[in-house]
């Protein structure tokens, strides 16, 4: 368990309580979030997570005036005191770290969904973070399962892209696959086309086509998507954004799930049936280690970058 957290600009000891009981996160789920890596104390694709949490946040009309200095400097100071920002250097491991950024509404004693007063109050804005753990090697050597969910998602909802904090849906879905006992679920549309894993997008390889579910089909699109579709060509894929089906899937060569913590993971089996051998693929392997390695060359440049500014 962490020490610490970072709450509103400052370190707090992580096993004391730290929000209001009137907190609208606490009591509605009212906030927003991000989940990313940092490595050598070096955070992959902050700018991008930062935008996102921003747009998440102004969808909401939560006021998030932080600015993003401020929210990395916070992260900067909690992978310090968590002694997870080590360059490697001097036989020491390297840093490696998951982290969450939640900004809830704040807190209010009013009762009601829009009380009085809730545009003055100050968003809640915490930080946590925690050793990386990656998947373990028995699950990258067997890939992962999955169902297709019962509950479903509406491209329409101006909330399709919004990352937020109320994951009622989320949870009885991840219920809903532990029971069938299989790892995750995947999400459909309302007319029955693709949309994502719990916590992941999902791509298909059929020979040197790398297809995902485009934006039109209620997906949160992960940094991790993003990075996929802009190097596939470079990796030698063509990248397809498209209309998807449980049966693309499953008629796939290879099929995987990716997310900015857990990477790009196998998934060798939906609602039963095997995804195209039933085993992981040679492909999506080297996926996940072209952008493992991408990860461990950011935080190298973004380390030297560092280095230099402290030492002018």
């Amino acid at each position: 368990m962490p020490a610490r957290v970072w709450v509103d600009g400052r370190l707090v000891a992580a096993d004391e309580p730290q929000l209001r009981v009137d907190d609208r996160g606490f009591q509605l789920g009212d906030g927003v979030f991000e989940t990313l890596r940092a490595r050598r104390g070096v955070v992959i694709e902050l700018t991008e997570h930062v935008a996102r949490l921003r747009e998440s946040a102004s969808a909401l009309r939560i006021g998030l005036s932080m600015s993003d200095e401020d929210l990395a400097n916070g992260i900067a100071e909690l992978l310090a005191a968590e002694e997870l920002d080590s360059p490697g250097d001097d036989a020491q491991p390297v840093g490696d770290a998951a982290l969450r950024i939640t900004v809830s509404r704040g807190a209010i004693a009013r009762r009601g969904l829009l009380p009085d007063g809730l545009d003055s109050i100050n968003p809640t804005v915490v930080i946590q973070a925690w050793p990386y753990a990656p998947p373990p090697p028995a699950v990258l050597a067997r890939g992962v399962t999955a169902i297709t969910a019962a509950v479903r998602r509406d491209p329409g909802s101006p909330l399709a892209g919004v990352k937020s904090t109320s994951r009622a849906d989320y949870v009885y879905t991840r219920l809903e696959a532990e029971a069938a006992g299989v790892d995750d679920a995947l999400f459909l549309t309302l007319d029955g086309r693709l949309s994502e894993g719990t916590t992941s997008n999902v791509f298909a390889i059929r020979s040197e086509r790398l297809s995902t579910p485009g934006r039109d089909a209620a997906i949160l699109a992960g940094t991790t998507r993003t990075w996929l579709l802009a190097t596939a060509e470079s990796l030698g894929f063509r990248p397809d954004e498209a209309d998807m089906r449980p049966e693309d899937l499953v008629e796939a060569d290879e099929a995987f799930l990716s997310s900015s913590v857990a990477g790009i993971v196998p998934l060798v089996r939906l609602d039963g049936r095997p995804v195209g051998d039933g085993r992981p693929g040679a492909a999506t392997l080297r996926l996940r280690e072209a952008r493992e390695s991408w990860i461990d060359e950011c935080s190298r440049v973004g380390r030297r970058a560092i280095v230099r500014e402290v030492e002018t």
